[in-house]
Parts: structure tokens; C-alpha cells; sequence
């Protein structure tokens, strides 16, 4: 397996650089930053979608586009894990309902960071569609 590896830099306090060979992106308590959860949360949403598609991909299945919001709630207690997280996929234009929910349910299956986190959280997966 290929080794993965990214780079923070940082100024003075909480405000940086997440940096990797593809992109960067602001990181911090800033305005224009992203926080710590809201990459956990985008890194779980774009890991469930890649699934997600190549499910879809191997059943053949069509779309014509799709969102997936993620929300979860920390515990107050130390470590402040989270205690929940919930995937809503909504899909648009889909060929084959029926299909699409069972290819969500195998993308929170197979998707790594969704079986990651649900060492430590309640996880639940919504999907709704829209013409």
C-alpha cells in the first residue's frame, strides 16, 4: 500500500497550511479556515461518495448528481469524540432507487473512514432522492 503523508505549517497560534502534493487549504479558528471536525467530516463525506460511486459504477446504476451532508455531536466528556454522526446522500436523477440504497449501505460498509469512526461513534445513514 502506498504510504500517505501531508504537511501542516503554521504561524504564530492556531492559523496554517494544510499542504499535500495535490492541494492546500487553510486550516485554523480563522473565518476562511477549516477546523479540525470540519476535515474530519469532509474527509468522511468524500470517502463515503468515492465508495458510494464505485458501487453504483459495478451495479450500473445512474445519476445525475448527489450531496451528502454529515453532522455529528461531540461527547462533553474527555476525549471529546464523537458520540454520533449521521450521512445524509441525497441523489439526484437516480436510475434505480432500490439500488442506490443498497449501494449507500455498502458504501458505509466499505468506506474506511466511516468504519474508522464508528469504533468511536453511533453511525446512521440516511439517503433521500430528488428528480
Amino acid at each position: 500500500m502506498p504510504v500517505l503523508q501531508i504537511e501542516t505549517q503554521f504561524d504564530q497560534g492556531f492559523q496554517g497550511r494544510l499542504v499535500t502534493s495535490r492541494a492546500q487549504v487553510a486550516i485554523g479558528s480563522g473565518a476562511d479556515a477549516l477546523a479540525p471536525y470540519d476535515m474530519l467530516l469532509g474527509a468522511l463525506a468524500s470517502c463515503f461518495y468515492a465508495t458510494f460511486l464505485d458501487i453504483v459504477e459495478k451495479k450500473r446504476l445512474t445519476l445525475q448528481s448527489a450531496s451528502v451532508r454529515v453532522s455529528g455531536e461531540k461527547r462533553a466528556e474527555v476525549p471529546t469524540t464523537l458520540s454520533w454522526v449521521k450521512v445524509e446522500l441525497t441523489v439526484h436523477g437516480a436510475s434505480d432507487s432500490a439500488g442506490m440504497e443498497s449501494a449507500a449501505e455498502l458504501a458505509g460498509k466499505y468506506c474506511s473512514i466511516y468504519h474508522t469512526l464508528s469504533q468511536v461513534a453511533d453511525m446512521s445513514t440516511v439517503v433521500e432522492f430528488a428528480d
